[in-house]
């Protein structure tokens, strides 16, 4: 299957259990896999036929700054569901990460796969 991906979004929003992440926005950073078939979009040179990733760029980042999720696995969540809506998007993989959130490491975080089969 043909990927769409976009690559290193950064968005700054609220997220985490501790009293002080809840009151001050941080780094997310987030990573999407479209899983779609592009065959006819490489045939028509159609934007139409194909996934808009900026406008999933933008979605992405309008729900990750305005989420408040406790957790990067809730916030990936509502992403995957996001991207599915999507036409044509089969499968997702998603990747969101908090740089800086562990000492001595440069990012934590997590990636899930959906498909709108689940």
């Amino acid at each position: 299957m043909d990927q769409v991906f976009i690559t290193d979004l950064l968005a700054r929003g609220v997220i985490g259990v501790n009293e002080w992440e809840r009151q001050v926005t941080q780094d997310i950073l987030i990573n999407i896999v479209l899983f779609t078939d592009l065959q006819r979009a490489g045939g028509t040179d159609d934007l139409a036929h194909s996934v808009d990733y900026r406008n999933v760029a933008k979605q992405a980042i309008a729900l990750a700054e305005g989420a408040k999720r406790f957790t990067v696995e809730a916030l990936a969540s509502d992403l995957a569901q996001m991207c599915l809506e999507h036409a044509g998007v089969k499968k997702v993989r998603i990747r969101v990460e908090k740089p800086g959130a562990v000492r001595f490491a440069r990012a934590v975080g997590v990636e899930i796969e959906r498909s709108k089969d689940e």
